[in-house]
């Protein structure tokens, strides 16, 4: 039986270059070597065909000096505005394992530089006030009539509410509605890219060559820079599509997207803003309907009187 099996076994080694029992593993070594040639044969691969993404018909481009001197631009000439909106909120997140989206609600909001905003909040249906906000800057005082509450502080957080939307402030609106400019004593640079988007109209995937312009400050006198903004251009229109934000400790703590530009009294601006916070776990989708700028705003519009009876929170 041994001796019917020895021809084949023999001839498998032959055609297969395969060491005898015993010898040295050198013949081997040639199965080795024809792998390469098998694979950049052609037998060993597949090719799949790739969705391209179409080109801008227009990309412009600027230098450091003149993208921030049309964000500067941008920011002296608006002055104050008079906006009509939608309000959508939503809470929590993948960080969460869950999201709660409320119902969208009318808004006003009036913002006057350098630092004046109201932000007046309607219950849908009964026309009445869901919430109401207003803020110089350093104080703020927020209204929740439904509640017969008022809360009161600064505009630092400095005890978080297990109520994430209790963490909104009004420099998040601010900030995020108007972009501010780059200060004398602030570090920038420039860097291009191309990111890849998908057209949520026609689904087709989009190349948007952009500018991320970024503002940081010096750590004292130390060598140390810390990011302040990152604001991110669109190199078809010049005009910011998102805007970063982080605090001291370098940390983004909020990211704002901007999109739908429309002109509004010979200013674009855009008529969807979407502004995240990360680390509070909430989002807030502002959609502009009308839109003034440069209206004059009298001080008394951005005061708010809390009415006997309702139960006032301090906060530090």
């Amino acid at each position: 039986m041994a001796g019917n099996l020895e021809r084949p076994l023999a001839n498998f080694r032959r055609f297969f270059l395969l060491p005898k029992p015993g010898s040295r593993p050198r013949a081997c070594l040639t199965i080795l070597a024809c792998l390469p040639m098998l694979a950049f044969s052609g037998c060993l691969k597949h090719t799949r065909v790739l969705e391209r993404p179409q080109a801008p018909g227009v990309v412009l481009s600027a230098s450091a000096k003149q993208l921030i001197q049309q964000l500067d631009d941008r920011y002296n000439t608006i002055h104050s505005m008079l906006a009509t909106v939608l309000i959508r909120a939503s809470v929590g997140g993948a960080a969460k394992g869950k999201e709660t989206d409320y119902t969208s609600i009318r808004g006003y909001i009036l913002l006057r530089q350098p630092s004046m905003l109201h932000v007046l909040g309607m219950l849908p249906v009964i026309d009445t006030r869901a919430f109401d906000m207003v803020s110089n800057g350093k104080h703020f005082t927020l209204l929740v009539p439904p509640k017969s509450l008022a809360v009161t502080g600064t505009g630092t957080v400095t005890t978080p509410s297990p109520n994430p939307l209790m963490n909104l402030r009004p420099a998040v609106f601010y900030d995020s509605m108007l972009v501010r400019k780059v200060e004398p004593d602030e570090l920038v640079y420039v860097t291009n890219n191309t990111r890849v988007e998908r057209d949520p109209h026609t689904h087709k995937l989009l190349q948007e060559p952009d500018y991320d312009l970024g503002i940081l400050r010096r750590r004292g006198d130390s060598q140390e820079l810390m990011p302040e903004r990152v604001v991110h251009i669109s190199r078809t229109n010049l005009l910011p599509y998102q805007l970063d934000q982080y605090n001291d400790q370098g940390v983004l703590v909020t990211k704002t997207l901007y999109s739908n530009y429309q002109t509004f009294d010979q200013i674009p601006y855009p008529t969807k803003i979407r502004i995240s916070r990360p680390i509070d776990g909430y989002q807030i989708t502002l959609t502009i309907e009308k839109l003034t700028f440069n209206h004059p705003l009298a001080d008394n519009q951005f005061e708010l009187k809390i009415p006997p009876g309702t139960k006032i929170k301090k906060l530090p």
